[in-house]
């Protein structure tokens, strides 16, 4: 079963960093990245590229195949509160524009 709201992948390399010790600008050296590229993600702007995937798989923190899941878990539980969201504002939307007819009696409600 699906996680319903998973955390960005981003705390998880955050947390790492801090167990190291690194600061951010070192780790971006090690993974041949911009500096704003890598505090981005750590910041939960932007999500893990098939390269950040690779060069955190080349330090030695899991693989790319495990990254690119959990970027996917990530996204896939965002759209589905994006859509959940969405169908509550049209069923209230919905019901705001039927309530006159129902207190004319022009629709009747369950």
């Amino acid at each position: 079963m699906p996680m319903y709201n998973p955390s960005h992948p981003g705390g998880a390399i955050r947390a790492n960093l801090k167990e190291l010790g690194w600061t951010v600008t070192g780790c971006a050296r090690k993974l041949g990245v911009a500096r704003h590229t890598l505090s981005r993600l750590l910041n939960e702007r932007t999500g893990i590229s098939p390269a950040m995937a690779l060069g955190l798989e080349r330090l030695g923190w899991s693989d790319a195949d495990f990254w690119m899941r959990v970027q996917g878990g990530y996204d896939l539980a965002q759209e589905r509160l994006r859509r959940e969201a969405a169908e509550k504002r049209r069923t209230k939307r919905a019901r705001q524009r039927a309530r006159p007819l129902i207190s004319r009696g022009t629709l009747r409600s369950r």
